[in-house]
């Protein structure tokens, strides 16, 4: 019998740190994080929830980082941006190329097709039209005008302090975004490095994301059932629990159906960059340099995720915070 290692971060706002985010000398919202040792997760209490958009906005001005390792950390904060990212259509066009991508892959029908039933499924939690969907996978099978010639490429490199980045991308056209990512490093303290550079240092897992509640008991036989290699007990947002349960990317689909299976609702189901080993962020200047660094990264067309193994302190995420 296997044993799956399991980490209990649901946690109380009384038991976080709290920072306030302030404008104009009045409090937008407040910021509540886990502690360096916790899975990192992030409350934002906002008394108006039609000031959301306006909170991450100015979050993002501040150049806010989160107290988390870098491989969730930056998972994260794409997920407070999520809305607001996908108002300005970025999360739309990356989660179309995904589709058009898993269509020319395999069948463009995803029952049989895992890929992309998936990204189908990715999309509509984003909320993107069904045209929109059954545009994609057109596209992607060649039933719709226009080139579907998207390649995915990974590019590898280092930020500063020597932090180790991979970016997986989706192009047309290589040079163009081989240029578009050395610029961005350039500008930004870091360097764009050869495959391979810092690949090493990651292991390619899949992760299934189920929302609560969550009977832990339940979850840990059909982690077994299902051949699972961990799990973690997380907080989807404030008031939902949830849970991340890892495997092997080719059993991936395995668990994803065991889960739904045995009653979980699967958020979503994704292959994700795990470091082995971290780079601590020890200054405010690196803290600033760093998440520049990420945000033009993330900024690209072409670029579908970027993965950082660094960390930092909680008196540093304060100290970036004001």
């Amino acid at each position: 019998m296997a044993i799956l290692p399991t980490s209990r971060t649901l946690k109380p706002l009384s038991a976080l740190i709290k920072v306030e985010i302030r404008a104009k000398n009045r409090i937008l919202c407040y910021l509540y994080g886990l502690g360096a040792m916790c899975t990192p997760y992030v409350y934002l209490v906002c008394e108006n929830p039609s000031a959301i958009i306006e909170c991450r906005s100015h979050i993002s001005n501040q150049k806010s980082l989160i107290d988390m390792a870098g491989h969730s950390k930056w998972a994260n904060i794409k997920r407070q941006k999520a809305r607001v990212d996908a108002v300005k259509g970025k999360v739309f066009a990356r989660i179309s190329r995904e589709i058009i991508v898993a269509a020319r892959s395999g069948v463009p029908d995803p029952a049989g097709n895992f890929q992309l039933r998936t990204a189908i499924e990715k999309a509509k939690a984003a909320d993107i039209p069904n045209e929109n969907i059954e545009r994609a996978i057109a596209k992607g099978a060649g039933l719709a005008g226009g080139s579907s010639e998207l390649e995915a490429i990974r590019y590898e490199g280092y930020g500063v302090g020597g932090v180790a980045i991979l970016i997986e991308a989706l192009t047309d056209n290589r040079n163009r975004t081989a240029a578009d990512l050395r610029e961005a490093f350039s500008k930004n303290g870091g360097n764009l490095g050869e495959t391979g550079c810092v690949g090493w240092m990651f292991d390619h897992k899949g992760v299934c994301t189920v929302r609560g509640p969550i009977d832990e008991e339940k979850l840990f036989e059909a982690s077994l059932e299902a051949e699972a290699e961990s799990y973690d007990l997380i907080s989807i947002d404030e008031d939902t629990e949830g849970a991340e349960v890892f495997t092997s990317v080719p059993n991936l689909e395995k668990l994803a159906d065991v889960l739904k299976q045995t009653g979980f609702a699967v958020l979503q189901s994704e292959t994700r960059w795990i470091p082995s080993n971290t780079v601590e962020i020890d200054t405010p200047e690196k803290a600033r340099s760093f998440l520049k660094l990420m945000d033009a990264l993330e900024d690209l067309d072409d670029v579908q995720s970027v993965t950082a193994n660094f960390e930092m302190t909680d008196e540093l995420m304060s100290s970036i915070m004001i």
